[in-house]
């Protein structure tokens, strides 16, 4: 069994212009810096940072957001270099496919999905809830659920997803229209909080700027919540210090998900060689200086320890604890839309993964068929709401949140390694995107990958585990032998090469 066959570039850029399969080419540099900001800045910005201040690091949860930014960074660069190299849908899958081989490649596709389709959920899910939360800040009493049965149903997640399955459906195009309204929107109001709490800051919320690390609570489930790192070591659970730090910038990680889902947009850009570069590192500017900023605002207006004491801290917290309460339905607004573009991004990164990996028959391959009219994926977007709002609609799909963190930075890892292998093996390759030094990035890029991937919880590398090992059953049930690239090899239509780990 040849499991690290390799796809040719030229055989997936042979694949993407394939009658019926392929996609239409009409996103600018804008269009993808603001996806970026989109699919970044939703309800996350209000709360995690609080969250990892509260609970990990303190005051200095913007040195967190820093190196979750630097980590992030020097990931993109090497998912631009590939981007530009192979500008289809797919982004980690595809990349994967051409240099580390099949069985590599299934699995970051089946990490890609896990990603996008546990961050949809959860997003959507918390979406719902903030929609009452909004009902209820402005005295409207709309419950966010409603019994059927023995089940209960979240009707907001349902409905917007519905809704942007539909928008998506229609076409990229307009998708990314309506993206750019709602973005311009929440940007607006995220500044406007900012500038607000800034007023409230008192310098002495500032010190200690680095708390002392401290041991963390020991209960019978801490190990499930204990980072795998410490577990492994036989470290005793801490938080703050330069732990809290580390751990801060793994939970908070979450918010940078949002670029390797723009470079599943490959095959929709205008002219990639540039606008993908661009619009990737421009999305990504902007929405690091959006969370240190936040971040800045909410530990210097109230004490980290105060924010601790709450039983979920948030923006809307640090608000509270000020007397600031009419901030509260801004916020919850901001909440609100911000979630909105997240979503429908986050649908449309599911369906592209899907998609390509569909168009190599890894997955039923009927579900790579474009629409006529609006060349877009309908059946796979479609498919793709549907398992969304399942999820979001009737399960309690948020205890699975950091999943999404895992999902994302093993796909890190494998791009980062990839572009070593790309180099190797196709030298003749000219990318009008290069990452600089050498391999001392990629190599960074991957090493700081693992870190994190390392100071997640123990649970999430339990059911990170379990995923894994359903990926692998149906690869080897369904994915192996309705392969395109093992059908073609076998009656000679197609040649493939082995990659380095063959």
């Amino acid at each position: 069994m040849n499991l690290f066959r390799t796809k040719s570039i030229e055989h997936s850029l042979a694949d993407a212009k394939e009658p019926g399969h392929g996609l239409k080419r009409s996103l600018t540099t804008w269009d993808l810096m603001i996806m970026g900001v989109a699919v970044a800045v939703g309800a996350g910005i209000f709360s995690v940072g609080a969250n990892a201040a509260a609970n990990h690091a303190g005051p200095a949860v913007s040195i967190s957001f820093i190196l979750a930014a630097i980590t992030c960074a020097l990931a993109i660069m090497c998912y631009a270099e590939f981007a530009t190299a192979i500008p289809v849908a797919g982004s980690a899958y595809v990349f994967t496919y051409a240099t580390v081989g099949e069985l590599l490649a299934w699995i970051i596709g089946w990490n890609l999905i896990l990603e996008l389709l546990m961050a949809g959920s959860v997003i959507a899910k918390y979406w719902g809830i903030y929609l009452s939360n909004f009902f209820e800040a402005v005295n409207i009493d709309v419950p966010s659920n409603f019994a059927l049965g023995p089940v209960t149903v979240f009707w907001g997640p349902l409905v917007v997803v519905a809704v942007f399955t539909f928008v998506l459906v229609m076409g990229t195009k307009l998708a990314a229209r309506i993206n750019n309204v709602f973005t311009l929107i929440k940007i607006g109001i995220v500044l406007f909080v900012i500038v607000v709490g800034f007023f409230y800051v008192k310098a002495e919320n500032y010190t200690p700027f680095v708390p002392p690390s401290q041991p963390g609570a020991v209960t019978e489930t801490s190990w499930q919540l204990q980072p795998f790192l410490s577990l492994m070591t036989g470290a005793e659970p801490s938080i703050y210090g330069f732990a809290g730090i580390v751990s801060g910038a793994a939970l908070v990680f979450f918010a940078f998900i949002g670029f390797d889902v723009v470079a599943t947009s490959a095959e929709e850009v205008k002219n990639p060689a540039k606008t993908l570069p661009r619009g990737i590192f421009a999305g990504l500017a902007v929405v690091t200086v959006l969370y240190i900023l936040v971040t800045l605002a909410v530990t210097g207006m109230v004490s980290y320890e105060d924010l601790a004491k709450a039983d979920d801290p948030s923006l809307s917290t640090a608000f509270s604890l000020v007397g600031a309460d009419w901030a509260v339905v801004v916020i919850s607004l901001g909440s609100l839309i911000g979630l909105t573009t997240v979503i429908m991004v986050l649908l449309m990164g599911l369906a592209r993964v899907m998609m390509a990996m569909s168009r190599d028959g890894l997955l039923p391959r009927g579900l790579s068929k474009t629409s006529e009219k609006h060349s877009t994926p309908a059946r796979t977007q479609i498919l793709s709401g549907i398992f969304v709002g399942i999820l979001a609609g009737f399960t309690p799909v948020e205890v699975l949140s950091e999943m999404i963190n895992i999902g994302t930075l093993s796909a890190f890892v494998m791009v980062s390694i990839g572009i070593l292998v790309l180099r190797h093996k196709r030298p003749d390759l000219k990318p009008a995107f290069r990452v600089p030094f050498g391999p001392v990035i990629p190599v960074l890029s991957a090493l700081l990958c693992i870190y994190l991937m390392l100071n997640l919880a123990t649970l999430t590398w339990v059911f990170f585990a379990i995923w894994l090992a359903v990926g692998l059953v149906f690869y080897f049930s369904y994915g192996y032998w309705n392969s395109r690239l093992r059908r073609e090899e076998a009656a000679g239509l197609a040649t493939t090469q082995p990659s380095n780990l063959g």
